[in-house]
C-alpha cells in the first residue's frame, strides 16, 4: 500500500475543474463530471517514449517479444549479447523481462534479428483516473436545497420497499440504481433466473477493497494476484516493506467501483451488482497511482487463463500511446518499433486467454471521438511531460487493448439510452452499449448525479480525502453510506465506458452461468468463449441511431459554461456506430423470454 495524502490529493485532483471530456484515453469519467480514460499525470515516470537510457550507469527493464512464443534459445543469447539480463521468461506468450545498462540495448537487441523487439519497461496503460468536480462546484452543490438533492438522489435514501410478490426484494439503495433497471438486473427480471453463480470472472485494474461489506461475500482471495509493485516515485512512499500490496487492497478505488457493478451480493446493505452470485478475482496489473506496466498487463491476461476465468474485465488503455500505429512516418523507428511490440505482445496475451475461453471486455474511451477516423493524435506520447507532439493519423493505428482482435468493446449510455456525450463509438470499434452513466442527461443539461453509476467505494479512501464527517456520514454529494445493523458500507458515484464495461461483463457472466457446463480443471463452469461472445450480441436489445443521426449535446456546467458538442451515429439498428449490437440485456441473458417478462 503506498498511499500518502499528497499522491491521493493530487490524483483525485487532476482534471478537477473540467466538466468536460479530456484528451485522454481512457474508461472511467469521474465522480462526476468528466470523462475518464484520462490524461493527467503530472510527473516524469520513466525515460521518454522515444529515448534509450541516457546513461550506462542507468538500469533500465524491457519487454524482449521474441519472434514467435514458447522458449527461445536464440533471442535469450541475443539479449545477452546485447548487454541484457534476464529477469523472467513468459515463454507462454513469448517475451523475456530483462534490464541493462546498455544505453543502445533496445536497438541492439533488435538489430540482432533473434527478437521482435524490444519496448522499455514503463507505465504503457492506465486506468481513467477518477475525476471529482472542481472545489468550487463541490461547494456549489452541496449548497443546494434539499429538494433538489432529493431529485439528485443524494439525500438520506430510505429502505427501499419490500416486495410481497417477487421472491428477492430489492437492495436498500436500488432505487439509485437506474443502471441496473435499465438492463433488467432486477428482483423482478435476471435475478430470480440467474445470478451467475460458480463463474469466474477477472477484474484487472488497479486492485479490489475485498474487505468491503459489499463485496467480501463474492471475493477470492484465494486466487487473486497482484502483479504490481509500487513505485514511490509515482504511488508514494511503501506501506509494507516489499512495495506489493495485498492481493485485497485497492488504494486507487477504480477496480473496488468496477468489482462492485459485477457482483455486488444481495445481502439486505447498498447495492447488488449484475451477476450477484459471481466469484470476484483480483488480477491487479495496475499501479496505485492508476498507471498499467506492460509486462503486469501481460502476465495478468496469461494468469486469467491459467485458472479458469470466464471472462474479463478491461477498464484501462495504453501509454503512452493514445494511439499505436504501425509505420506511423510521424514516428520515429524507435518509436515505431515499440508501438508494434506494445500491440503484439499485447495480441498475444490475448490470443492466450481467448484460447482458455477467457473473454476480454474493455471500455472504448471517453474522447467523445469517432474510432472509425481519427486524424490527429496530440497527446502522445503523453509522458514524461511535454513529449507529445502533433501527428497525423489514421485507422490503421488503434488503441490497445479496446482494438485488439478479439476484444468486446463496449460504449456508455446516460439514462436515456443516449449515447454519453464522453463516450467514443465508430462501427468497427462498438460492439454493445451498457449504462455508464452521463451526468448531463436530463432535461435542463445540467449536473446531476443521479444520472451517473453509484458503486462500491473503499471507506479508508473516503477518510483519506476527507469526503466523511466525524461521525462517518458523508460531507460531499457524490458520496452514499449504507448501514446494515452496526456494519456501515461506502458508495461512490462515477461515469465513464470504465462503468459500462462492467455491465457488460456482469451479463456475459449470467450467459456462463446460464449455458457453461462443470470446469473440471479449474472448478466453477466454462462456456466455449464464441458461444459465450455470441449469447452476449444475441440476447443485446437493438437500438437504432437517432434521428437525426447527428446527436447534438448541450451540458449546462455548475460554473454556468455551456459546452456543445455533435457526434454522428452510423449503421442501422443490428450494428451502429453507437450502440453497436445493442444494449446489453441482463434479463434476456439470464434466461428471460423476449416474449414477455421486464423490459430494460
Amino acid at each position: 500500500m503506498a498511499v500518502t495524502e499528497g499522491r491521493r490529493a493530487r490524483h483525485l485532483a487532476s482534471g478537477m475543474a473540467a466538466l468536460a471530456p479530456t484528451s485522454a484515453r481512457g474508461g472511467v469519467v469521474a465522480a462526476i463530471l468528466v470523462t475518464v480514460f484520462s490524461t493527467g499525470v503530472v510527473t516524469a515516470l520513466a525515460p521518454m517514449a522515444s529515448a534509450e537510457p541516457d546513461s550506462k550507469s542507468a538500469e533500465t527493464a524491457y519487454v524482449v517479444l521474441f519472434n514467435k512464443s514458447g522458449p527461445d534459445a536464440a533471442a535469450e543469447r541475443a539479449i545477452k549479447q546485447a548487454g541484457g539480463r534476464i529477469v523472467s521468461v513468459n515463454t507462454k506468450i513469448g517475451y523475456a523481462y530483462a534490464t541493462s545498462r546498455n544505453s543502445t540495448f533496445r536497438t541492439a537487441v533488435a538489430a540482432t534479428g533473434a527478437v521482435a523487439g524490444a519496448a522499455a519497461e514503463r507505465v504503457i496503460g492506465r486506468a481513467p483516473q477518477i475525476h471529482r468536480p472542481a472545489s468550487s462546484d463541490i461547494e456549489r452543490l452541496t449548497k443546494e436545497t434539499k429538494g433538489l438533492k432529493a431529485k439528485a438522489g443524494l439525500a438520506d435514501a430510505p429502505a427501499a420497499k419490500q416486495s410481497t410478490s417477487a421472491a428477492i426484494a430489492p437492495e436498500p439503495l436500488a432505487n439509485l440504481q437506474w443502471d441496473m433497471r435499465m438492463i433488467g438486473a432486477t428482483p423482478t427480471g435476471s435475478y430470480p433466473l440467474n445470478q451467475g453463480k460458480g463463474v469466474r470472472v477477472g477484474i484487472i485494474d488497479t486492485g479490489i477493497d475485498g474487505s468491503h461489506p459489499d463485496i467480501a461475500r463474492n471475493f477470492n482471495k484465494a486466487l487473486s494476484r497482484n502483479f504490481v509493485t509500487d513505485m514511490p516515485d509515482i504511488d508514494g512512499p511503501c506501506e509494507v516493506a516489499s512495495c506489493k500490496d495485498p492481493v485485497d487492497v485497492d488504494d486507487d478505488g477504480h477496480g473496488t467501483h468496477v468489482a462492485s457493478t459485477i457482483g455486488s451480493p444481495i445481502n439486505g446493505l447498498g447495492i447488488a451488482g449484475v451477476a450477484p452470485k459471481a466469484t470476484l478475482i483480483n488480477i491487479r496489473a495496475g499501479q496505485d497511482s492508476g498507471f498499467f506496466f506492460l509486462k503486469a498487463t501481460l502476465d495478468a491476461l496469461t494468469y486469467a487463463g491459467d485458472i479458469g476465468v470466464d471472462v474479463v474485465n478491461m477498464s484501462y488503455f495504453t501509454d503512452p500511446w493514445l494511439f499505436n500505429c504501425l509505420d506511423n512516418p510521424a514516428d520515429s523507428p524507435a518509436e515505431q518499433a515499440e508501438q508494434r511490440v506494445i500491440r503484439q505482445t499485447t495480441q498475444r496475451a490475448l490470443n492466450y486467454a481467448l484460447h482458455h475461453d477467457v473473454l476480454p471486455v474493455s471500455a472504448l474511451g471517453n474522447e467523445s471521438t469517432n474510432l472509425n477516423n481519427p486524424t490527429v493524435d496530440s497527446t502522445s506520447p503523453d509522458y514524461p511531460p511535454d513529449a507529445a507532439k502533433d501527428r497525423t493519423i489514421d485507422n490503421s493505428c488503434i488503441t490497445v487493448p479496446t482494438e485488439s482482435r478479439g476484444v468486446v468493446g463496449v460504449t456508455a449510455l446516460g439514462p436515456s439510452k443516449r449515447l454519453a456525450y464522453y463516450s467514443n463509438y465508430g462501427t468497427e470499434q462498438a460492439d454493445v452499449s451498457a449504462p455508464g452513466g452521463d451526468a448531463y442527461d436530463s432535461p435542463d443539461n445540467t449536473l446531476n448525479y443521479a444520472n451517473i453509476v453509484l458503486a462500491a467505494y473503499p471507506k479508508a479512501l473516503a477518510e483519506l480525502n476527507g469526503e466523511l464527517n466525524p461521525d462517518g456520514t458523508p460531507n460531499v454529494p457524490y458520496v452514499v453510506r449504507d448501514c446494515k445493523g452496526a456494519v456501515c458500507a461506502y458508495y461512490q458515484y462515477l461515469q465513464g465506458t470504465s462503468m459500462a464495461a462492467p455491465h457488460a461483463v456482469g451479463v456475459a457472466a449470467l450467459v456462463v452461468g446460464r449455458l457453461g457446463k462443470p470446469d473440471r480443471l479449474h472448478a466453477g463452469k466454462r462456456l466455449d468463449v464464441d458461444r459465450t461472445r455470441r449469447a452476449l450480441y444475441q440476447t443485446s436489445t437493438d437500438q437504432p441511431c437517432p434521428q437525426p443521426r447527428t446527436y447534438h449535446y448541450t451540458r449546462i456546467r455548475p460554473t454556468g459554461e455551456v459546452v456543445e458538442s455533435d457526434a454522428y451515429c452510423a449503421g442501422p439498428p443490428s450494428k451502429n456506430g453507437f450502440y453497436g449490437r445493442g444494449i446489453v440485456n441482463a434479463y434476456l441473458a439470464a434466461g428471460g423470454s423476449r416474449a414477455g417478462g421486464p423490459r430494460p
